[in-house]
């Protein structure tokens, strides 16, 4: 697994949220996953959570740290399980900044403001992930949180930290996968 900070400030549009989008943009190949800020501004047309699209829910933040994720296998079930363990180690990394944090499936929330976008999909080559964390929260089309408030001003540290967290628990999947003695009665 790849991890990466973008110093660079991408705004997201959900057009990122395709295969070899971090290789073609970042030249990390293969298993990745891409930490940046920008605005968020995800109309209708390229919203891929169906539930959103029929509520006619657009996603908007003026500054959002997102995550993008790709993993070159075509299992669904599989990406939803990884995304679940992106939100947990965001929680996790939240928590060390004493942060009381609740997760309900794939969303965040502090003080009943939703913090957190977030949704895992597949393509003919990968699955990718994509979340993202309101830093500021003016214009949001729904209550919300976001890092600033919560008083985390280092946003890089606080994603490369995350990642990190990802990339380790990952790995430790893998070995635990590795470690057993297969059982043949």
């Amino acid at each position: 697994m790849k991890i990466l900070f973008a110093d660079e400030r991408i705004n997201y549009d959900g057009t990122q949220l395709k295969p070899h989008w971090i290789y073609n943009n970042f030249g990390l190949l293969g298993d990745a996953a891409v930490a940046f800020v920008g605005e968020a501004n995800v109309s209708i047309e390229n919203m891929v959570d169906l539930a959103d699209v029929h509520e006619k829910a657009f996603i908007y933040s003026p500054l959002m740290l997102n995550f993008i994720v790709e993993h070159f296998n075509v299992d669904l079930e599989l990406a939803v399980y990884r995304q679940r363990i992106l939100m947990v180690c965001i929680k996790e990394e939240l928590e060390q900044f004493e942060v009381d944090v609740l997760r309900l499936g794939d969303d965040l929330y502090v003080n009943k403001g939703k913090l957190s976008v977030s949704i895992a999909t597949v393509s003919p080559v990968s699955t990718l992930i994509h979340t993202g964390l309101n830093i500021n929260t003016q214009g949001t089309p729904v209550k919300t949180a976001g890092l600033n408030e919560l008083g985390i001003s280092d946003v890089k540290s606080f994603a490369f930290n995350v990642l990190k967290r990802y990339e380790r628990e990952l790995e430790q999947i893998y070995e635990a996968r590795c470690k057993v003695r297969g059982k043949l009665s």
